[in-house]
């Protein structure tokens, strides 16, 4: 398909329809005889999804893959993160997939080798890196053949498992991926000194730990406040203190540090809500830190379930939103008034609770419905 999709009329017709119905596109007949209707929108889906998660293969002479692996890639953002924290000479990633990450991560490697068992999707990485003018040695092999065969070293190893079955469901634990983690773990310290996997935002965190040997360090990621992927590093040193890092990348927000295992003893202060309520972001709750950020950050928690922090003084640096609010009654609630609704440990959602006070949604002002060691309570932002 490469070569014939690259056609000059083919590609302007792919970009010509660039916002056209896909599935009524579909029931239409190829305009040209040499490709058909689901080559071409699969081209389209790609540039679409490029345009939100990876712009930099908006180029002439680029070529897409099918669905699955444009969603199982990491976004432009996301690569980007990973390559500022990894160096060295040799790099190997070892489930290619469509090789954004593999992309930015070697930016700062002399020597790139990826591996991708589906020969297909391996030639359109092949195809896009010489059109994007980088340099790679790809190999169309199995994962687990290479490490039976392989004598060589690296600096970092990659790897970003299959998260679903041979039924297509999501899996989490780690000896449900492909390849299975806990399998190869000690096969891959031993041709490297350090070992990076990318996981699903899903998983248990102290499940992680206690599960895999040879951490010592987690981040937790996400963009514009979704979490994307939690990324683990593994070297052979067995560190007794784990790295834990919360990024919130296009916050604006710092990163927040801590070790695993500070939560334990770490203790929160408790207050009725004060001037400013701090809400932290979805990295944050993901590391479950509820104790420890009000403990390091100075701030007050309103109620052990609520994960929502108060204080009289505005924290520049807290990683997550502050809002100056007031508490109100309900009775001061109008009708027909213009709220963004949060809704924690509360017995409303945000949509009963538009419904039962009459309210609209959107807007600049905030109502929060939560609860503090009193009670329910409702604050309006000032």
């Amino acid at each position: 398909m490469e070569k014939k999709i690259l056609n000059k009329d083919i590609q302007n017709y792919i970009n010509a329809n660039l916002n056209t119905d896909l599935h009524a596109l579909l029931l239409k007949k190829s305009p040209f005889p040499e490709v058909s209707m689901l080559e071409i929108v699969q081209q389209i889906k790609g540039k679409q999804v490029a345009q939100r998660k990876f712009p930099f293969l908006l180029k002439e002479g680029i070529i897409f893959p099918p669905q699955l692996s444009l969603e199982q890639s990491s976004s432009e953002k996301t690569a980007g993160y990973k390559s500022e924290i990894l160096k060295g000479k040799r790099f190997i990633d070892l489930t290619s997939g469509f090789g954004i990450d593999a992309y930015y991560l070697s930016r700062n490697f002399e020597e790139i080798t990826l591996i991708e068992q589906n020969p297909d999707l391996l030639e359109i990485v092949r195809h896009n890196w010489h059109v994007l003018e980088k340099k790679a040695e790809f190999i169309n092999q199995k994962l687990e053949d290479f490490l039976d065969r392989n004598e060589e070293t690296f600096d970092v190893i990659y790897l970003d498992p299959a998260r679903r079955d041979q039924q297509k469901n999501k899996v989490f634990l780690l000896e449900d991926l492909s390849p299975n983690i806990l399998e190869i773990r000690e096969k891959l310290l031993s041709i490297s000194k350090e070992v990076v996997i990318k996981l699903s935002p899903l998983i248990d965190l102290k499940y992680l730990v206690s599960v895999l040997p040879g951490i010592f360090r987690i981040d937790i990621v996400a963009l514009k406040n979704d979490v994307k992927e939690v990324i683990v590093f593994l070297n052979n040193e067995n560190s007794e203190n784990i790295s834990c890092n919360c990024v919130n990348l296009e916050s604006g927000e710092p990163n927040f540090t801590f070790l695993f295992g500070d939560e334990e003893n770490a203790k929160a202060e408790y207050s009725e809500p004060e001037r400013f309520i701090y809400i932290p972001n979805h990295a944050i709750l993901k590391a479950g830190v509820f104790n420890l950020i009000s403990e390091k950050m100075n701030v007050k928690k309103l109620h052990p379930n609520s994960h929502l922090y108060t204080f009289n003084e505005k924290i520049n640096d807290f990683p997550g939103r502050i809002i100056e609010m007031e508490e109100i009654d309900n009775k001061q609630i109008k009708k027909k008034e213009q709220f963004n609704i949060i809704s924690k440990n509360y017995p409303l959602k945000p949509e009963e609770i538009k419904k039962k006070y009459n309210i609209k949604d959107g807007g600049e002002k905030y109502l929060i419905f939560t609860q503090s060691k009193k009670g329910k309570i409702i604050l309006k932002s000032i």
